[in-house]
């Protein structure tokens, strides 16, 4: 028993909580969350299921940890340059996150279900102050900071989490961004002209629009509305 106390004790001292979250999210992001075992996990770190519970508890408390460890380095970016504006601070932020999610295609789940369940928790408090501090800085007034910053962060966090479901794994079905498009395209455009005159007028849009510029051009318009408020 002190033998196997002392191996446990020697793996927990080499094995970090980084080292773990790095290896969670390797695995997220080349399965999904259906990849995060605790089999998969104690094999990719030579290690005993003890080490990560020691460190991080359980599943769900490791998939909280690899969602804020990835959120936290999105709002961490910064604009380039000395003279950002607050407009451009929102931009490239909401940029990040819009990265961050496309990158790791399990994290539009994990932010939803983080923000829901966990108000105060760091993922959701950082999201609204990095947003929120830029809405103060635009000159709104502070009795029109809640509902300007919750609106933001809505718009951002519903258009990057659309778009990770359509790019990305959703539950057992791939969808892949181009053919969802273009069926997409191709049923509205054989709706009745009459009856849809505004479908049919946007049918090429779908099929040729650049989700970036798209989600800049959301971002644009509810910062004109926000601007509003001033």
């Amino acid at each position: 028993m002190a033998t196997r106390a002392r191996q446990a004790q020697r793996r927990n001292q080499v094995l970090s909580r980084e080292q773990i979250i790095d290896t969670a999210i390797e695995l997220l992001d080349t399965g999904s969350e259906r990849a995060l075992t605790v089999r998969a996990m104690t094999e990719r770190l030579a290690t005993g299921a003890g080490a990560i519970y020691y460190h991080v508890g359980t599943r769900d408390e490791l998939l909280d940890a690899a969602t804020e460890t990835v959120i936290t380095a999105a709002l961490a970016t910064k604009p380039a340059g000395a003279s950002a504006t607050p407009e451009d601070e929102i931009r490239v932020v909401a940029l990040a996150l819009f990265d961050a999610i496309a990158e790791h295609q399990w994290l539009a789940t994990r932010l939803t279900l983080q923000i829901v369940r966990n108000p105060v928790g760091p993922v959701t408090v950082g999201i609204f102050e990095r947003i929120g501090r830029q809405v103060g800085a635009l000159g709104v007034p502070q009795a029109a900071w809640f509902d300007a910053t919750s609106t933001l962060v809505h718009y951002i966090l519903g258009a990057v989490s659309q778009n990770a479901r359509i790019d990305g794994d959703t539950s057992d079905v791939e969808v892949d961004r181009e053919e969802f498009l273009g069926a997409a395209s191709m049923a509205w455009q054989e709706l009745d002209p009459d009856d849809y005159p505004f479908m049919h007028a946007i049918v090429g849009q779908i099929r040729e629009h650049d989700d970036r510029e798209q989600f800049l051009t959301g971002i644009a318009i509810v910062l004109d509305g926000i601007s509003k408020l001033r």
